[in-house]
């Protein structure tokens, strides 16, 4: 299993990035505020850069060692990495694949039958933990209804129709997470998902975790020699990532909404994190990125057994763990992809 290494964060817009030897240096106004060897990360991000030196970014795709920016309310940018990596024989056979309805729809089915999953788990442990003091036959419905739909996703034969599943699950599944907000909800509520630009501070605290989780996810897949652009469920665009999004559906309840529902319900996230744009956008202050990366770094290093590998592995790790079964799957060395699913 691969080796978790360090992602390096940079949240001051007027730092810059720049090569000493073997180190990469972060300045701020010609002045070094922090320093580390470059074989100690395995990708660096930026909100709201200043720059990166040439050199620094040449040694960076040298030691494969990813560089993504970010603006400074975590809107993604560009990224640079290093040449490609993996068997070219995989990715053709990513792309003859990516081609085929039938093969689209199956896999298509596998990332959304995780997801729905894995949101169900959300509920059961709120369910579980906090039934016997406030209310929650909205959530036990929606857990029978979202049980439904993962049938319906495995018997679905059409693009079309997974979809259409995925988009009522999630409206099911986020019609009640304001239910799961058990402090400071005057602040933490949404009338629903709204991502560009999230509209309140809770879609704007998801929607801060989901780019870094699809940057991640990004990163696993091209480790392991997948195009990250190529997806079998989101379509073809300029410049998205579909493969990332595809596969990062599955980690969304277990990495990300776990963890927003714990920051606010514990009040580590406070409505003055938060600043209301005159677009009548919302975005995380800086103060409140430091917080929130923190917590997101301490998340990925907790261990868990993975349910298929049955490995104890860190959380930081899923999307490479999944990245892999996926590569083996494409290459015809398992005869199905196993979805991430948190019991």
């Amino acid at each position: 299993m691969r080796k978790m290494l360090n992602v390096l964060y940079v949240t001051t817009p007027e730092a810059y990035l720049a090569k000493d030897g073997e180190n990469l240096v972060v300045k701020v106004e010609d002045k070094e505020i922090f320093r580390t060897p470059i074989h100690y990360l395995e990708g660096i991000v930026t909100f709201g850069y200043t720059g990166g030196s040439p050199a620094l970014l040449g040694l960076c795709a040298e030691r494969g060692v990813s560089v993504t920016f970010l603006s400074e309310h975590g809107k993604f940018l560009a990224s640079i990495s290093g040449p490609v990596k993996g068997n070219v024989l995989l990715r053709r056979k990513q792309y003859r694949m990516a081609d085929s309805p039938n093969d689209c729809t199956k896999l298509a089915s596998r990332f959304i039958i995780g997801k729905i999953a894995n949101c169900r788990t959300v509920l059961r442990r709120f369910i579980s933990d906090h039934g016997e003091k406030y209310s929650v036959d909205r959530n036990e419905r929606i857990n029978k209804e979202l049980a439904r739909n993962i049938v319906r996703v495995s018997r679905a034969s059409s693009m079309d129709e997974i979809r259409g599943i995925e988009g009522e699950s999630a409206r099911d599944y986020f019609s009640v997470f304001n239910d799961m907000v058990l402090s400071q909800r005057e602040h933490f509520f949404m009338v629903e998902r709204s991502r560009r630009p999230p509209m309140d501070n809770l879609n704007a605290l998801l929607s801060f975790f989901y780019t870094l989780l699809a940057n991640e996810t990004r990163s696993a897949l091209e480790t392991v020699g997948l195009d990250p652009y190529v997806g079998f469920l989101h379509r073809d665009r300029p410049g998205r990532p579909g493969l990332a999004l595809d596969l990062m559906e599955e980690f969304r309840p277990y990495m990300v909404d776990r963890l927003v529902l714990s920051l606010i319900n514990r009040r580590q996230v406070t409505a003055d994190h938060f600043v209301k744009k005159e677009s009548g956008g919302v975005i995380l202050k800086e103060k409140a990125r430091k917080i929130v990366l923190e917590a997101w770094q301490t998340r990925k290093r907790e261990e868990i057994t993975h349910p298929f590998l049955n490995e104890k592995i860190t959380v930081g790790l899923l999307p490479y763990a999944q990245a892999l079964l996926l590569s083996r799957y494409l290459r015809g060395d398992m005869d199905d992809y196993p979805p991430f699913v948190w019991k």
